[in-house]
């Protein structure tokens, strides 16, 4: 499986955008639908860091506290894709994206529970 994120761009604080996140078909048809998936993001001079995360049926997802409440992670296990909605956005979310697919079908909160990674995609948000 190859990843590739997509869906980043610049925007003013209060705004929204979704991302998306899908196999970039380059591996033969392996899917990751069986697999939990997660959204991770890293800022300028600062570790990688826990966004949000699902499970391989979409029922489970957790969030970090810094974005509980305004994102919202889903998944459409028919195109093999995961998505990020990211509402009302904060200069602070800054960063560059990084979509993940889990080791196991659960969810997962820490980097070392993933096995593949997308190529990131960057979120600018002004004030």
């Amino acid at each position: 499986v190859q990843l590739q994120a997509s869906g980043g761009g610049m925007v003013q604080a209060g705004a929204f955008l979704r991302l998306s996140c899908a196999d970039s078909g380059r591996t033969g048809g392996r899917t990751f639908s069986n697999n939990g998936m997660g959204w991770f993001r890293q800022a300028p001079g600062k570790e990688r860091e826990f966004v949000a995360t699902i499970d391989w049926r979409g029922s489970n997802t957790q969030y970090a506290d810094s974005v509980r409440g305004r994102f919202t992670i889903s998944r459409d296990r028919t195109k093999n894709a995961v998505y990020l909605q990211m509402d009302n956005l904060k200069p602070e979310d800054t960063a560059v994206y990084y979509c993940a697919v889990a080791l196991r079908a659960g969810p997962a909160t820490n980097s070392y529970g993933y096995k593949t990674w997308g190529q990131g995609t960057l979120v600018t948000v002004s004030s």
